[in-house]
């Protein structure tokens, strides 16, 4: 049984990437992985050996952008897109009046994915206006780090999401297999369609920054209370609130921590000085082996509301249910809710001094065990989602892009707003 110190851990269901190819995924472990009574979780294994690479570099990576000077970040945003193309930093509410500022995330449209002269999904025309509406967050392009500082930022992550996306599509397949035999009226072959040919999705590169240490807090003479430090509402999903991815299924990698201190991850730009050759920065940093508190991480609602503890193998992606396949299947599989629990400054437990947006493993981020560690934790999402035009619900005629505008217009500062619009949650 759980305690306070020891978090309920949850085993996601695994399946092996050849398993997927071959179509040996049981309709049995696709509802234990997605079904009514699941936790909304596949891990696929047996990944291609490059994966391991390009997981190192592309993470890496979100160490090198964040620590790039403040002018540089600053040209990488657009505020147009509602910060949900390029850099963003301090424009998403981790909950209603709560802002989240010891994040940042790096939006990418991955429409190079249908063609690499795309970078983002089509802008409206004669022909195309119905499937691409105004959405700015989809059709303006992505903007990229100038490769002298970061030679290998964009390289890595197309690659990597790409990786990413062809697995999704055999987890579509298998999906559509099950769906055909038990969701009256689906048509063959719909969510890899969906995932196969979408202009819409979206890769977010996270960074949850070190936290700073946290002062001690000297106990009045009267005071027989016990302090949390860093905790004052005690909230367990203080990185990432509570919530339910809105595309099909969301593609994620295990996270990355890095002792910041011991390697810091400054570019030649910020440290002009140092003459650093341009591959310095293209040299993954190392990786801590455990996060500094097992208490930290993902965690995913059961069916009874309980939360469990997800962790992903380094060398395995996982992949969860978003609200869109949850209605395209008419509710046979479901959208989970799901956070991320943070960790205090300067020891493990009980709270958090950051938060973030976006979910990965099952560990913890910023802050550490010494007084001098600064821990980052650095991850990557992938949102698999229809194309704004799509149907989603043929009962109600509901097309995607709709459906977003609702969703994410909720999770975006309004003085920061263009219009409708916001940010996946992840």
């Amino acid at each position: 049984m759980a305690t306070n110190d020891t978090p309920r851990t949850g085993q996601a269901v695994t399946v092996s990437l050849e398993d997927l190819r071959s179509g040996n995924v049981s309709f049995e472990t696709l509802e234990e992985a997605f079904g009514p009574t699941s936790l909304g979780i596949i891990v696929v294994k047996d990944l291609p050996e490059k994966f391991k690479t390009l997981r190192a570099q592309t993470l890496s990576n979100a160490s090198y952008l964040a620590n790039l000077p403040p002018a540089d970040l600053d040209a990488l945003t657009n505020a147009s897109a509602k910060y949900l193309v390029g850099w963003s930093h301090g424009k998403e509410t981790l909950r209603p009046g709560v802002v989240d500022t010891l994040k940042g995330s790096y939006y990418v449209n991955c429409a190079f994915y249908q063609s690499p002269s795309l970078s983002s999904a089509p802008l409206p025309s004669s022909s195309s206006s119905a499937d691409f509406p105004n959405f700015p967050e989809y059709t303006a392009p992505n903007i990229w780090p100038n490769e002298d500082q970061l030679p290998t930022f964009r390289s890595s992550l197309e690659e990597l999401c790409t990786l990413i996306i062809d697995t999704a599509v055999l987890v579509a397949r298998a999906c559509d297999r099950y769906a055909v035999e038990q969701v009256e009226g689906y048509k063959p072959g719909y969510l890899e369609h969906v995932v196969k040919t979408s202009l819409t999705t979206k890769a977010r590169l996270l960074h949850y920054f070190p936290s700073p240490p946290s002062p001690p807090q000297k106990p009045t003479p009267n005071d027989t209370t016990t302090t949390t430090t860093n905790n004052t509402d005690n909230n367990e999903d203080d990185w990432c609130a509570t919530h339910l991815d809105h595309g099909c299924l969301t593609g994620l990698t295990s996270a990355m921590y890095i002792d910041e201190s011991s390697h810091p991850p400054s570019s030649s730009s910020s440290s002009p000085n140092l003459n650093l050759p341009s591959n310095t920065l293209s040299t993954p940093l190392p990786e801590l082996p455990t996060p500094p508190d097992p208490r930290a991480g993902l965690y995913i609602h059961s069916r009874t509301s309980q939360p469990h503890k997800i962790s992903i193998p380094h060398d395995a992606l996982a992949f969860q249910t978003g609200e869109a396949l949850q209605i395209i299947t008419k509710g046979k599989f479901r959208a989970v809710p799901h956070y991320v629990r943070g960790i205090v400054s300067g020891g493990g437990g009980g709270g958090s001094s950051s938060s973030s947006s976006g979910c990965g493993d099952g560990g913890g981020g910023a802050g550490g065990k010494g007084g001098g560690t600064r821990v980052a934790r650095n991850t990557l999402a992938v949102f698999t989602q229809p194309n704004l035009g799509e149907v989603v619900d043929l009962e109600g005629g509901m097309t995607f892009g709709e459906f977003a505008r609702g969703v994410v217009g909720r999770n975006t500062k309004k003085e920061d707003q263009v219009g409708e619009g916001g940010k996946d949650e992840g």
